[in-house]
């Protein structure tokens, strides 16, 4: 991982991952810029914009999840874009498995996430081959067993 520059966008994808396996709130948070703003394409009421947002969210996350930890499975900068593909696990306070995948996409200006691309998602355990995840995009009213 290239992290030479502690502006690079390696460098800021490193501190992020460290900071959250570390739960330190404080430089988790110290990773993004104030006018931040995330988009999460698949659920867009899910965007925001600010820091003040990345605390809340990662206060709860922290709280609820007492043991995460997560890694950058893998990464490819382009100028100030890195592409990242992410895995987060842990136990929730119920006991449950808590285990989320995906790709962010971060802007990064001046060693800061400027915005992000999110497109991590819980995985889901039993959810139907292939075939059927097809067939329930497709067709309307189709169910899992079809």
């Amino acid at each position: 991982m290239e992290t030479s520059s502690p502006t690079s966008p390696a460098s800021l994808v490193a501190r992020l991952t460290a900071a959250t396996n570390a739960h330190d709130i404080e430089a988790i948070v110290a990773c993004f810029s104030p006018s931040y703003e995330n988009v999460t394409p698949a659920h867009p009421e899910r965007g925001f914009v600010g820091r003040d947002q990345v605390r809340k969210n990662w206060e709860q996350i922290l709280a609820f999840i007492h043991d995460l930890t997560t890694e950058v499975v893998r990464q490819v900068s382009d100028g100030d874009t890195i592409w990242t593909e992410w895995e987060h696990r842990g136990t929730r306070r119920d006991g449950t498995k808590h285990l989320m995948r995906g790709v962010i996409i971060f802007g990064v200006a001046g060693g800061l996430a400027a915005w992000a691309r999110f497109y991590l998602e819980p995985v889901q355990e039993n959810a139907g081959t292939v075939d059927e995840a097809v067939r329930r995009q497709v067709i309307p009213g189709q169910g899992a067993k079809a």
